[in-house]
């Protein structure tokens, strides 16, 4: 198959990547650019393993082809920390023992940081419709919760 050049704007980094048209972008990131804690999970969208912030948007990055993310802000969540600090959402998960394997967390992340973004003062329920495309086979999700609850309060006092 011929290979056609992408360039995409990843976690704040441009790069030009020749990639098979239907090549995923949870592919590229993970094979062509190295950042593996976007996760290979059900390749059907159901998990959200794979999940990256497309645009400040939570997706599932296992069905979108890489060739349309191009001109659109991708964020990973190598992308989250900054001069060697995590995110204050990562650290909270750390803090507040909301992570068992590790497998969903960095979805989780990246779509408890969305709504933060978009909603900093958010109800359980909201919380849970925000992480509801993520599944969680060690936690039982009530952790993950109070964890995004707590980290939205601790980011106002700051």
């Amino acid at each position: 198959m011929i290979k056609q050049i992408v360039k995409l704007k990843v976690n704040g980094e441009f790069h030009e990547v020749a990639v098979e048209p239907r090549m995923t972008l949870r592919d590229v990131l993970r094979e062509s650019l190295g950042l593996t804690g976007t996760k290979n999970g059900c390749s059907l969208g159901n998990c959200g393993s794979c999940t990256v912030l497309l645009d400040g948007k939570p997706v599932v990055s296992c069905l979108l082809l890489a060739i349309e993310a191009q001109g659109k802000e991708i964020l990973t969540i190598e992308g989250l920390s900054e001069n060697g600090q995590l995110h204050p959402v990562q650290q909270a998960f750390i803090d507040h023992s909301a992570l068992q394997c590790g497998f969903c967390t960095p979805g989780m992340v990246l779509s408890a940081k969305a709504l933060l973004d978009n909603n900093p003062n958010p109800t359980e329920d909201e919380i849970k419709e925000a992480i509801s495309g993520n599944l969680c086979r060690c936690t039982g999700y009530v952790d993950i919760v109070e964890t995004i609850s707590d980290v939205s309060k601790e980011l106002k006092e700051d």
